[in-house]
């Protein structure tokens, strides 16, 4: 059985491995004032300078059921099924539109709730990947895969609130709080798909991920030792290059993977804001 393996843009895996691993990609839409651009197709500091402007968010915008229904077409051209991942429900009603999409389908088509973001989201894609050349079966690899979810983990520490707070996710006294005590809180996705602060460390940014790292070694002895995601909006090379050692200190993964948030992420996260991300036993 051919399976072809899709997601949302919100996967941010970049160009290589998607070519790679020959994953369909649906782009979600970001809205800079009156323009409307296609996840990808602008660059980080573009975002940066559009929020610089106007003190507002960029939007961010679903795909709708008929861009999936002919997103699927397209994908299952040669394939006897397709599995698609969407960003959390939670946070985008993409989930929702593809699902219902993938009923004309007659169960070629199934759609997964990644419960996730970024390559949290990622993660579960190159899994079912992997399932997939080693000849599972559709229905195997959902079935592996939505046991997988809650043990994923999706996390990231942000250099400022100022992003969060303006999309509405931080009241403006934490906010500033935090710009006067330093802090930098751990976000986190939990098992139901819902970003929640669960830690505050305090101090610069090269402190933060350095408990940031060491919290993640505590919390998870054991793990997936197949990959990790480095994976930061545009963050100090520096910033990177620390998580880089830190993680090949602390941790055995056979690969450790950076790559940059795309639009829609970084729409919401700002600039030098870092994970490390992997899936637990």
């Amino acid at each position: 059985m051919k399976i072809k393996i899709t997601s949302d843009s919100t996967c941010d895996l970049g160009a290589a491995l998607i070519e790679k691993y020959d994953i369909g990609i649906f782009p979600l839409t970001v809205i800079l004032g009156d323009k409307s651009y296609m996840d990808g197709e602008i660059a980080p500091e573009d975002i940066f300078d559009f929020v610089a402007k106007t003190n507002a968010l960029p939007k961010t915008a679903a795909g709708s059921l008929e861009s999936y229904t002919e997103f699927f077409e397209r994908g299952l051209k040669g394939y006897d099924a397709l599995i698609h991942f969407n960003i959390s429900s939670l946070a985008s009603s993409s989930f929702n539109a593809a699902s219902k999409a993938a009923e004309g389908f007659g169960g070629k088509v199934r759609v997964i709730d990644s419960r996730a973001l970024s390559t949290g989201q990622g993660l579960l894609v190159l899994k079912a990947c992997d399932l997939a050349q080693d000849g599972k079966s559709a229905e195997e690899i959902e079935g592996e895969i939505n046991l997988l979810r809650a043990k994923v983990n999706t996390s990231f520490v942000p250099d400022s609130l100022e992003y969060l707070h303006k999309g509405g996710r931080c009241s403006l006294a934490a906010m500033l709080g935090a710009k006067v005590l330093k802090l930098h809180p751990m976000i986190c996705e939990n098992a139901d798909g819902q970003l929640i602060a669960k830690k505050k460390y305090m101090g610069n940014m090269e402190r933060c991920i350095r408990t940031y790292i060491a919290d993640l070694k505590a919390q998870y002895p054991a793990y997936d030792k197949t990959r990790v995601f480095i994976t930061h909006s545009t963050a100090d090379r520096e910033l990177v290059e620390l998580a880089k050692q830190l993680v090949k200190e602390n941790f055995e993964f056979d690969e450790t993977i950076e790559t940059v948030a795309g639009s829609i992420v970084t729409s919401h996260c700002g600039r030098n804001t870092l994970g490390v991300l992997f899936i637990s036993k």
